[in-house]
């Protein structure tokens, strides 16, 4: 029952009312955003770019200039000269730079395209599907990343040698079509984005191992593969120690390709740094064009759930 007061007025205990005295003493404050970054965040991340962007700025500018002028001033030159385009010519006419670019064009694209296809579907085994050894395998494949990828050139030089692939492109790619890094990241993907109802619900409706790999786990694991395929082409176009050994120079990749500029009793920096930024266009492209997938995907498993 309801207190009153003899005017008929409801009545107020004293702790309520002076609880509300105090919610209209204490003052109000709007919600904190938190979408917004202050001062020192914006200055951190514009020095850490900076820091990033700044070699390969500088780069450009040694291409940009001549030999003379890069050689005869006492600090180095911080903007850009008038050459570039006449250093570019000079890389494709003292070497073959262009054979090197489609060399390393196929095997980074073979490479990064397999790896996403073999490894998803290892870790799509390794993550759904229960066959004996299961575990025993999955183990071998996290044991051969621990062992140091120099332990294995001679033995690899042997096979590739008794194969008859030495100095061919397929030299590079057989041995580099998946890696226990990538079967192993898939299937921690497959792991953790694909639940087992889906995979269940996929084997009622009648779909075989290769229907639901395709139309289940891709799907949920695409932006996973896109990094993989990205770092997998980074990784195939930077590397030097093994298309050293396993190509002749005359049919190197842009990595030895590069290393032909930078040889000789003369080192000329404006031609070899001219040949470091077309080398590293295709690295950019690839990157330009799978970022925005790769940030979507982020974002959305960020707000998930």
């Amino acid at each position: 029952m309801a207190l009153t007061t003899p005017s008929g007025a409801p009545a107020t205990r004293p702790g309520v009312r002076s609880a509300r005295s105090l919610v209209r003493t204490v003052p109000r404050r709007g919600p904190r955003r938190l979408d917004r970054a202050g001062p020192l965040a914006y200055a951190i991340l514009a020095a850490v770019t900076a820091a990033s962007v700044f070699p390969l700025y500088w780069s450009f500018v040694v291409a940009s200039h001549d030999d003379n002028s890069v050689l005869a001033g006492t600090t180095p030159p911080l903007v850009p000269g008038g050459h570039l385009i006449e250093n570019i010519q000079r890389v494709f006419e003292l070497s073959a730079f262009w054979q090197a670019l489609g060399n390393s064009l196929i095997v980074a694209s073979t490479t990064a395209v397999s790896n996403v296809l073999l490894a998803s579907l290892a870790g799509f085994a390794f993550a759904k599907l229960r066959f004996p050894g299961r575990n025993a395998l999955l183990v071998c494949v996290v044991v051969t990343v621990m062992v140091p990828t120099q332990l294995g050139i001679i033995p690899l030089y042997m096979l590739v040698t008794d194969m008859g692939l030495y100095g061919k492109l397929s030299a590079l790619i057989v041995p580099a079509l998946v890696s226990a890094v990538g079967v192993f990241w898939m299937r921690q993907a497959v792991e953790e984005n694909i639940p087992d109802e889906l995979i269940e619900a996929a084997r009622m409706d009648g779909a075989g191992l290769l229907r639901t790999y395709w139309y289940v786990v891709v799907p949920g694991v695409r932006t996973t593969a896109t990094v993989l395929g990205m770092f997998t082409f980074m990784f195939a176009w930077n590397d030097y120690f093994w298309p050293l050994i396993a190509l002749p120079p005359e049919n190197g990749t842009v990595q030895i390709a590069l290393n032909q500029l930078a040889a000789g009793y003369y080192t000329d920096y404006t031609l070899m740094l001219a040949g470091v930024v077309v080398s590293v266009l295709p690295v950019l492209v690839v990157f330009t064009v799978l970022a925005r997938r790769i940030v979507s995907g982020v974002m959305a498993g960020a707000v998930k759930g």
